[in-house]
């Protein structure tokens, strides 16, 4: 890696709001990624909501065992908890995006 900062063909280049690059000699560092631009094109929608709330019921079904110990249902119900929340909140922050 050291090589590449000594390499004649290569030079830093100072970027405003970013850390310092190193490029190649004649080309220029690139100046903004957008997630697009690496195949992220939004939010998962639907199915992401669909795959949210199964995730949920698996967990609460961990709750069906041999197990004694009831410290690992809270961590079950925390879990599930956290994760119903959320899901919540995404359904009500795409429902009110519009208005912001």
């Amino acid at each position: 890696m050291t090589e590449a900062f000594h390499s004649p063909s290569t030079q830093r280049v100072s970027q405003p709001g970013r850390e310092e690059a190193v490029v190649r000699a004649g080309s220029h560092p690139v100046e903004h990624e957008s997630p697009q631009d690496w195949g992220w094109h939004g939010e998962t929608g639907r199915w992401g909501q669909i795959g949210g709330w199964l995730a949920t019921i698996v967990i609460l079904t961990y709750l069906i065992g041999n197990h004694e110990g009831r410290v690992e249902d809270l961590w079950l119900y925390g879990i599930a908890g956290l994760m119903a929340l959320t899901l919540i909140w995404d359904l009500r922050r795409k429902k009110t995006a519009w208005r912001r």
